[in-house]
Parts: structure tokens; C-alpha cells; sequence
């Protein structure tokens, strides 16, 4: 993959103030000096030798003078009749988390068993994850939205022991086909789980059921974490599943050394902040930097429990006086397309620094953000399998609209051809990281062959990612590797026409496929949902194809567009362009349980 191809550089630059109170400084002057090792005396294991994400999140603040400092802030204004406006200090988290790992060892739950947590955003949900890690067990966190094939591929592949649910998702759950599944834990509101219906579900599911909140009551509060080594299980993840067969990563409770010092640099985390990642824990970003990354650092971290409302967003922010937002390009484009009167009813100036994650972020959707906040979202690349985050603009540093970012101190990103030999700037490649970092994955679960194939470039983490530097030292996304279109003769990523496309006044979301074609090797096909106000039309698509063409490049520009309600993305905010290629040639689509609704 060494052939020069089409770059859509801006010249268009963020620019920062010379003097700032980022706790990254000086980028270059750490990116020469930082060393991993002088983050580990942060943490009290780097005295003890004695290891719990629990104890370095929680347990230490609880004991210090941020015991009775807000760690969790919880808001749902629609759950049920009469809402829910909760908060609970960094002591309540231990006690609370205490009390369920009491539930667990109750359950015989040990280190190193899977415990899955299938829950909608609440509190119960961030304190079931606190006691599994207090128990020495794994958790492996779902997504609320998942069905059931979904579920049986994950509970099945990672041979989960208990999981923690609700009444109404847990019909979801393939018991019968889950033989490792011994218990299950049903969180309700009091009196919604009467003896009679737990006897019932146990007959049922032929499984143990136990009911959250009674447990909780008759547990303890005082429950020391089961000691750990640097390299036993933290969490496994399962990915989207963008592009094929979600895949189990098993990270290692090293990985909190990366989780706090990019909290710190690239998210800017502060002791007076209040924090919001957007992220559901069913996700990496969820726990990397929903739980771990802000709770080691000791700040105030803000859910917002039930549905997507852009009103509810605005209103919280405002409410709670958010100062650092995290949340995906998708996200952004949705508020986007809600239009500038809605924000204009919020007060949005505690905000200071926001982020973006997920996918790449389209310049229109960072100028529409910096418009209505005055500040932009700063971009921040990395995977479920590699943890952390590995290349991101930075809160001090002057960065080019576009682009993904520079590689975070104390790694190294670059772009290499297929032997692994690094290219020149301007050049497509493959995306890749030197091994090793601190949240770099331990394995994937059961599958190390798989695990190997990320590694096959000796001295690289081969992302499947294709990208570019340029001549500054910026890196540029263009897309997964298998979505690279070469057409007459030239590479084009399709991120590069997506952000393009949704540049047109009538384009809310696109999502970009190669076709074959005998003529030119591939054309590129575009996906297009329209905005409220357009109408599908072939003087629309023509009309679109010809800005494409203007904007970008002849070559770029799609041949084909069809108009759909939706483009189909993961809960997480990723095209999935494999649906897009299978909706194309009226193939299955496959494994969809990722997909959003």
C-alpha cells in the first residue's frame, strides 16, 4: 500500500492561546522526555505491589480528603413517574461497591470469573462494576440495546458466571444455551421482584436468581479488594463488530497507568472539574474513560441516564455545569441537525474543553460545535484493543482541522506500507502503533491466533486503519483498510468523501462503499440520508456528486448515490460499510445486533 494518493489537507488551523493552564504544556517537550514509569507513583501499588482498579479509583479518595467529594452524579428526569437526581461521594462508592462484592463472594464469585453487567445507565450499573472488581472477578460489559444472538455470542464466548440485569432485559438472555450461567442478579426498584417472581424466574431460566436490592441491603459494607498482580484481567470488552465477528479483548489492570495519564493530558481532567462521557460502560470508552480514567484522577463524573434528547443534553450541561464534555462525531451531527435555536435556550459556558471519540470527526461537525460553545472538539483516536488513547489534539496545541491528531508522549504512531516499512508524508498506509504501551490489550479471549494477527508487522500493532502523515507530523484517518477504494488507479479513503459529502447543504449523514466496476477497478457509491427540508431527486444526486467533485477531486466524487432513511452505524458511531456493501449486492447483512436502531 505505497502508492501516492488524493489529500484533502487543510489549511484551515485551531488555533490556541500562547499562554494556557492545560496540564500539558509543553507536547513536544513531553513527547521528548515523558516516560511511563514516572506515572506509576500516582498510584499507591506503586508502594505496595498490590494491585485493584477499585482500590486506586475509589478506596484511596474514600480514605483521604476526597471522601465526601462527588464522584458520581446521576440524572435521569423521565425514568419512570417521579425521575431520578442522585449523587454519591467517593465513601458511598466503596461502601456501595462493597456491599455488592459482598453479594458476590456470597455467590462464590472469585478472582478471575466472568461476571457480565447488562444494565441500563445507572448507578447500580457503576456499582456492580466497582464490586466485580473488588472480588478479583472480570467484568464483561453489555450494551443495554443488545438482542439475543448478540448475547449468546458473548456470554458464550467469554463463559460468563453471573450476570447482573433488570427484569425487562433479561428476556433477552439465551439461558438454555448459556450452561456456564449459573447466577443471575436482578436490580429493581423496591417491591418490583417479590419472592413469588424470583421462585418463578428460577423455575423458569432453571439458573439462581437473587434480587439487587435485597442483597444489598442484607450485605456489608466493609469488604477489603482481593489483591492483584499488574497483569491479571481488568475488563473484557467485545468490540462493535463493524467489520465481522465481534471480538473478546482481555485488558489487564496495568492499563490504569495509561487510563489516568491520558485522562489527565489529552482529556484535561482537572480536581475542579465536572466531567460527562456520553459513553455507555457497554463500550471502551465507557469504562476507560467513563470509569477508570476520571475516578483515578479523583473528579466528578456526570451520567445521564435514558434515551438520546438533544434538550436533555443541553439542559444538562447547564445543570450540572459540565467544564469537559467527551462524546462521538455522531452525537454532534445529531445536535447538529436539531439546528442553533435549541442551544441558544442553555446556558453552555461552564464548558472548557471537549473531545471527540468513536470515529473521526468531520470538520463540519467541529465547526458547528465551536460555533455554538466557542470551543472545538478535540479529536482522539485509539480502539477497544488498544485501551487508551494513542493520537489526539491537544488542549495547548494548535492543530489542523481534519486531522485525527499527533501521537500521545510515550508512543509512537505512524504509517507503514504493507512489509511495515515506514512511507512519506502524503502517502496512504497502514496505521500503526510501537509495542508496547501501558492499556495495550492482553489477549483476545480465547482466540490467540486472532490475537497474533494484530502483531504480524514485527514491532507494530497493526490497527487496520489506513491513514497519512503530512509534512507537519499530523496524522490523517482514511478509513479501515478493507474500505480503501482504488479507483482509476488512485487510493481514496472513504471518511475523505464522507466528510465531503456532509458538507452539502442537504446532506445529514453519509457513509461511503467501493463498487467494482470492470472499466475502473471500483466507483464509489455513496450512501446519503437528506436533511429535513430535501427531497431524493436525480438532480439532487447529480447536484451532490458535481460539489463532491468541486470540493475535492474529480476521482472522488460518487457515480452512484442512493438516498436511505438512515446509514447504518454501530451504537458506538461507526458506518458499517460491510452492511452498505451487502445492501449493494442484496447479500445477508449478517451479525446486525451492534447496529443502532
Amino acid at each position: 500500500m505505497t502508492e501516492a494518493t488524493y489529500v484533502q489537507e487543510s489549511s484551515e488551523w485551531v488555533r490556541k492561546p500562547k499562554r494556557t493552564d492545560a496540564n500539558l504544556k509543553d507536547y513536544f517537550k513531553a513527547y521528548k522526555n515523558f516516560r511511563w514509569k514516572s506515572v506509576e507513583k500516582e498510584f499507591d501499588w506503586h508502594r505496595t505491589r498490590q494491585f485493584n482498579i477499585v482500590h486506586e479509583a475509589v478506596d484511596r479518595h474514600a480514605a483521604g480528603p476526597r471522601k465526601n467529594k462527588v464522584a458520581l452524579y446521576f440524572w435521569d428526569p423521565v425514568v419512570a413517574s417521579k425521575g431520578r437526581d442522585e449523587k454519591y461521594t467517593f465513601l458511598d462508592l466503596k461502601n456501595e461497591s462493597s456491599r455488592f462484592g459482598s453479594v458476590l463472594k456470597k455467590l462464590k464469585i472469585a478472582k478471575g470469573d466472568r461476571v457480565a453487567v447488562f444494565m441500563p445507565r445507572t448507578p447500580e450499573l457503576y456499582i456492580a462494576m466497582l464490586g466485580i472488581h473488588r472480588v478479583g472477578a472480570i467484568p464483561v460489559p453489555l450494551f443495554e440495546a443488545f438482542m439475543e444472538a448478540a448475547l449468546e455470542d458473548r456470554l458464550s464466548d467469554s463463559q460468563t458466571q453471573a450476570v447482573v440485569t433488570t427484569p425487562a432485559l433479561m428476556g433477552r438472555i439465551p439461558f438454555s444455551k448459556l450452561p456456564d450461567l449459573k447466577e443471575v442478579i436482578l436490580s429493581a426498584e423496591e417491591g418490583a421482584t417479590t419472592d413469588a417472581y424470583l421462585a418463578e424466574q428460577k423455575r423458569l431460566i432453571k439458573k439462581e436468581v437473587h434480587h439487587y436490592q435485597a442483597e444489598m441491603r442484607a450485605a456489608s459494607k466493609f469488604l477489603e479488594p482481593v489483591w492483584l498482580k499488574a497483569d491479571d484481567g481488568l475488563v473484557i470488552h467485545y468490540t462493535s463488530g463493524s467489520t465481522g465477528r465481534s471480538k473478546g479483548v482481555l485488558h489487564r489492570q496495568y492499563a490504569m497507568v495509561g487510563h489516568y495519564q491520558t485522562a489527565k493530558w489529552a482529556l484535561d481532567l482537572k480536581e475542579e472539574d465536572i466531567y460527562w462521557c456520553t459513553a455507555d460502560p457497554g463500550w471502551v470508552t465507557g469504562t476507560s474513560y467513563g470509569i477508570y480514567g476520571p475516578w483515578t484522577l479523583g473528579v466528578s463524573s456526570l451520567v445521564l441516564g435514558g434515551r438520546f434528547s438533544a434538550e436533555l443534553w443541553y439542559q444538562a450541561i447547564e445543570k450540572f455545569q459540565v467544564s469537559v464534555w467527551y462524546s462521538a462525531p455522531t452525537a454532534f451531527r445529531t445536535l447538529m441537525a436539531q439546528g442553533d435555536k435549541l442551544p441558544k435556550k442553555y446556558d453552555l459556558k461552564s464548558l472548557r474543553h471537549i473531545s471527540s471519540v468513536g470515529e473521526p470527526l468531520n470538520p463540519e461537525a467541529l465547526r458547528w460545535i465551536r460555533k455554538i460553545t466557542g470551543i472545538p472538539p478535540h479529536e482522539t483516536w485509539w480502539m477497544t484493543e488498544t485501551g487508551m488513547q494513542l493520537i489526539c489534539n491537544y488542549p495547548s496545541l494548535d492543530f489542523k482541522i481534519g486531522a485525527t491528531g499527533r501521537p500521545f508522549p510515550g508512543t509512537y504512531a505512524s504509517v507503514v506500507d504493507d512489509k511495515g516499512k515506514e512511507v512519506s508524508p502524503g502517502t496512504l498506509g497502514n496505521l500503526v502503533v510501537r509495542t508496547p504501551w501501558p492499556s495495550m490489550m492482553k489477549a483476545i479471549w480465547g482466540d490467540p491466533e486472532k490475537f497474533k494477527g494484530y502483531f504480524k508487522l514485527k514491532g507494530w500493532y497493526l490497527s487496520g486503519d489506513t491513514a497519512y502523515k503530512d509534512k507537519d507530523g499530523f496524522i490523517w484517518f482514511a478509513g479501515r483498510a478493507d474500505d480503501v477504494i482504488k479507483t482509476s488507479g488512485e487510493r481514496v479513503g472513504p471518511f475523505e468523501v464522507e466528510s465531503a459529502l456532509i458538507q452539502h447543504p442537504a446532506v445529514a449523514e453519509a457513509g461511503v462503499i467501493g463498487k467494482p466496476d470492470e472499466l475502473r477497478g471500483s466507483i464509489i457509491k455513496a450512501f446519503i440520508s437528506l436533511r429535513p427540508g430535501f427531497s431524493a431527486s436525480e438532480n439532487l444526486k447529480k447536484e451532490i456528486a458535481d460539489f463532491v467533485k468541486k470540493n475535492m477531486a474529480a476521482h472522488a466524487a460518487p457515480r452512484e448515490i442512493t438516498f436511505c432513511e438512515k446509514v447504518p452505524k454501530t451504537r458506538s458511531g461507526k458506518i458499517m460499510r460491510r452492511v452498505l456493501r451487502a445492501w449493494d449486492q442484496g447479500l445477508p447483512v449478517g451479525d446486525i445486533s451492534t447496529m443502532e436502531e
